[in-house]
């Protein structure tokens, strides 16, 4: 109960702006806010006539800046082979999730669908893919 007593004094005493921003910097240097994996959330695919495949492909993650945003996303076949990869040269850490695009992306017959994955520049790839079928 003194705690409460305590937090209500300094609320009081300092304002909530001020506790607010004491917790924020308690929460960050606990690691709470570390960006994590690179998450794909959407993909639209669209055929070309000549055969080729455009993917638009919506990453999300936490950017934090130069030392660790969303870095690529790759289009795989099921076996694992790239097939196409959109390199992402800065972070977005005002702009989530984001979408970006790749044309000209070949895909071998006899493949009807594919795995679309991101990457950041800490972890690497992991976080969340997704398996897409081609029309």
């Amino acid at each position: 109960m003194r705690m409460f007593g305590v937090l209500n004094d300094l609320r009081t005493r300092l304002g909530v702006g001020f506790l607010m921003a004491v917790a924020w910097l308690l929460f960050l240097q606990a690691g709470g806010a570390s960006a994590g994996q690179a998450d794909i959330e959407k993909v639209d695919v669209e055929r070309a006539a000549d055969g080729s495949y455009s993917f638009h492909v919506t990453v999300r993650h936490a950017d934090t800046g130069w030392d660790h945003y969303a870095n690529a996303w790759s289009v795989l076949a099921p076996d694992g082979t790239l097939l196409g990869e959109r390199v992402l040269y800065h972070p977005h850490v005002n702009e989530q999730p984001f979408t970006r695009s790749l044309s000209g992306v070949s895909i071998p017959d006899g493949i009807s669908k594919v795995i679309v994955r991101a990457r950041d520049s800490q972890h690497g790839e992991g976080g969340r893919s997704l398996e897409v079928e081609l029309p």
